[in-house]
């Protein structure tokens, strides 16, 4: 499949620039668009970690896709993680139709992972509204005891000493590398946060136990109205980095509210499962619900 590839800068923090690919097939037709998250913890990753054959399948059900960073913490903390999605979010409505031809009343949210905290934050911080989120393996609370306190999964590993963790920060903004070698570092910090239970204070720059209020406006379980737009959730029910219940309470809390969604709840899959590609029967299939979901929503 023929897919045309622009990258831009769409915000600029000091000398950082922070960028986004856009992914179209062929042709000049208005199209609706993804707008795509990166995972990693809000520590590790970047846009280049878009699976090749995922992208493949939205450009071929006829979406524009736009895969962006952001600032990672610990040098950026999480409000201005937020900013820099309000500002995608708002290039994307403001410059998509002249830039890449979009339909700026037609866009999805998509996340993983922490890109799809990413996504259940934009479900109720940007505006106007997407039309439609998918998170996968997701979470709408940032400061339950999961992510808290230390976290027993991740204590079976060598523990990470804090001169270790340490050497990662520093004043100058950073938007991320592709998982492997380039973000070993970075990873041994996130596994340092999850072993001491600190990933909620070395990220939103605040003591949960101290300012649990500060939290409140950063968790979307918190936040969920009628008019929050309708969800889908994927989680898979092995899950040892973000515990299944995650999508299970926000699934709770949706349907309390209201709000359409529809929660696919994957039996023997972990985190990352989707990684297996679409020659997986399982990973096929979410991909055709992900595919319905996105027509009906933004129909």
């Amino acid at each position: 499949m023929e897919i045309s590839k622009q990258t831009y800068t769409y915000k600029t923090v000091g000398e950082c620039q922070i960028q986004a690919d856009v992914y179209r097939a062929p042709g000049n037709e208005i199209r609706p668009a993804i707008l795509w998250i990166h995972g990693g913890a809000l520590i590790m990753g970047n846009r280049e970690t878009l699976a090749a054959d995922q992208l493949e399948r939205y450009i071929a059900a006829g979406f524009v896709v736009i895969a962006i960073d952001y600032r990672l913490a610990p040098e950026t903390k999480l409000d201005q993680i937020i900013d820099d999605i309000r500002d995608a979010y708002a290039w994307v409505r403001d410059s998509g139709a002249e830039k890449f031809r979009i339909d700026p009343e037609r866009i999805a949210v998509i996340g993983h992972s922490a890109g799809g905290y990413l996504t259940l934050m934009a479900g109720f911080c940007v505006m106007p509204r997407p039309r439609a989120l998918v998170a996968f393996y997701g979470y709408g609370d940032i400061v339950g005891a999961w992510y808290s306190e230390p976290d027993t999964f991740y204590r079976q590993f060598q523990l990470v000493t804090e001169d270790e963790a340490r050497h990662v920060g520093g004043e100058t903004p950073y938007t991320g590398a592709p998982f492997g070698s380039a973000s070993e570092t970075r990873f041994r910090f996130y596994l340092y946060c999850r072993q001491q239970g600190i990933w909620p204070s070395e990220v939103g720059g605040h003591d949960p136990a101290q300012e649990a209020d500060w939290f409140t406006a950063y968790c979307p379980i918190r936040n969920v109205t009628p008019d929050y737009p309708p969800t889908m959730l994927i989680h898979g029910e092995q899950d040892t980095d973000v515990p299944f219940e995650q999508s299970a309470l926000m699934a709770n809390e949706l349907a309390r509210q209201g709000v359409d969604h529809l929660f696919i709840a994957l039996a023997g899959q972990g985190h990352g499962f989707d990684g297996k590609g679409m020659s997986d029967p399982i990973v096929a299939n979410v991909f055709d619900q992900i595919e319905a979901f996105l027509n009906q929503s933004l129909a």
